[in-house]
C-alpha cells in the first residue's frame, strides 16, 4: 500500500521541520509528503530539509489560511498527479505538533490491509497538550519512548473499536475517500470540527475506527491558534453548521454549544494566562446573537 502524508501548517516552520524529521524516522516511510503554508513564513526555511532536497517532500502554498482549504490544496494535488487512482494507497494527515511513533504509518498500513472493511483510522494519544500549556519536544520525546505514562485521553485504550469522528491532529483514510471528499471550506481558519464533518463522509465508504497500534503525542503549540474571539464564535456557528448539513445530530451539536457556554462563562470569571476565556465566551454571544438575526455561519470569523 502506497502511503502520503499531507501536513497542513501556519505560523509553525520549526515545529513542521521536527515533523518531517519524525516521518524520515518511520519504519515504513511515506512515499511523498506535501507541506502546505498559507505564506512564505509558514514553510521558511523547509527547503532545506533533507526531505525536500531528496523530492520526498513537497511544499505548496494555499491561496487562504485554514486548516480545510490547506488540506485540500494538498488533496487536489494528489489527485492530479495521479497518485490517488489507485485503490491501494492510504493519505495520513498530521498536524505539525504532532508526533507519531516511529511504527504509526507501518501499523496503519498494516491495519488497512487486514480490513479492507476500514476506511478511516485515528490512533491512541499518548499524552495531548492542546487542553494545557502544551508539551515541548522534550516531553513528547518522553511519553514516546514510554520513560513518561501515556495520559487520559479519549483516544486512548487497548481495542479497536468504530468512532464517529477522527481526531485531525493524526488520521489517515483510504484512497477512495482522499479522491472523493474534500474538507469543507464553509469552516474556515481554524476549522473547528472538520475533523468530524469529513469522517462522517467518510463513513459512505467503510468502517472508521479508534486503533491503540499507531500513537504518538499532540503537543498542543499554542502559537498559531485562532483568537479566543473567533473561537467562541466557532463553538457556536459551526455545530449549528453540521447539523444543518447533516454531518452532526441535533443532540451533539446541542450539547457542544451548552457546553461551550457552561465552560466559557465559569472559566471567564477568573482570568487564564494560556486560554482567552472571555474572548470564546464575547464569540460565543456574538455567534447567538447573529443566530437570532438569522445570519450565523462559520464563515463570519474571517471578519472578527
Amino acid at each position: 500500500m502506497r502511503i502520503f502524508v499531507i501536513v497542513a501548517t501556519k505560523g509553525r516552520p520549526v515545529e513542521t521541520a521536527r515533523l518531517l524529521d519524525h516521518l524520515d524516522r518511520q519504519s515504513a516511510r511515506p512515499e511523498l509528503t506535501l507541506v502546505v503554508g498559507a505564506g512564505p513564513e509558514d514553510v521558511e526555511g523547509l527547503a532545506d530539509h533533507l526531505a525536500v532536497r531528496e523530492g520526498r517532500c513537497g511544499i505548496a502554498l494555499s491561496p487562504e489560511a485554514g486548516s480545510s482549504i490547506q488540506r485540500n490544496v494538498a488533496l487536489d494535488r494528489l489527485t492530479s498527479m495521479g497518485l490517488l487512482a489507485e485503490e491501494d494507497a492510504m493519505v495520513a494527515f498530521f498536524d505539525d505538533d504532532y508526533r507519531p511513533a516511529e511504527d504509526w504509518l507501518e501499523r496503519t498500513r498494516g491495519l488497512f490491509e487486514a480490513h479492507p472493511d476500514i476506511v478511516a483510522i485515528t490512533g491512541r494519544m499518548l499524552a495531548d497538550g492542546v487542553k494545557g500549556p502544551g508539551l515541548d519536544e522534550a516531553e513528547a520525546e518522553a511519553y514516546l519512548a514510554g520513560a513518561r505514562a501515556p495520559l487520559p485521553h479519549w483516544a486512548s485504550g487497548e481495542a479497536m473499536r468504530e468512532v464517529s469522528a477522527m481526531y485531525g491532529c493524526n488520521m489517515a483514510f483510504r484512497a477512495v475517500v482522499a479522491r472523493t471528499c474534500r474538507f469543507d471550506e464553509a469552516l474556515p481558519l481554524y476549522g473547528w470540527q472538520e475533523d468530524r464533518d469529513f469522517t462522517q463522509r467518510a463513513r459512505a465508504h467503510g468502517r472508521t475506527v479508534y486503533a491503540p497500534g499507531p500513537s504518538g503525542v499532540h503537543m498542543g503549540v499554542k502559537r498559531g491558534r485562532t483568537s479566543g474571539l473567533r473561537f467562541g464564535y466557532s463553538q457556536i456557528a459551526n455545530p449549528l453548521y453540521l447539523w444543518r448539513k447533516g454531518t452532526m445530530q441535533a443532540r451533539e451539536a446541542l450539547r457542544f454549544v451548552a457546553r461551550a457556554l457552561a465552560a466559557n462563562a465559569a472559566r471567564s470569571l477568573t482570568r487564564n494566562a494560556l486560554f482567552d476565556y472571555r474572548g470564546r465566551l464575547a464569540g460565543n454571544v456574538r455567534a447567538l446573537g447573529d443566530l437570532l438575526l438569522g445570519r450565523c455561519d462559520p464563515r463570519r470569523i474571517v471578519d472578527l
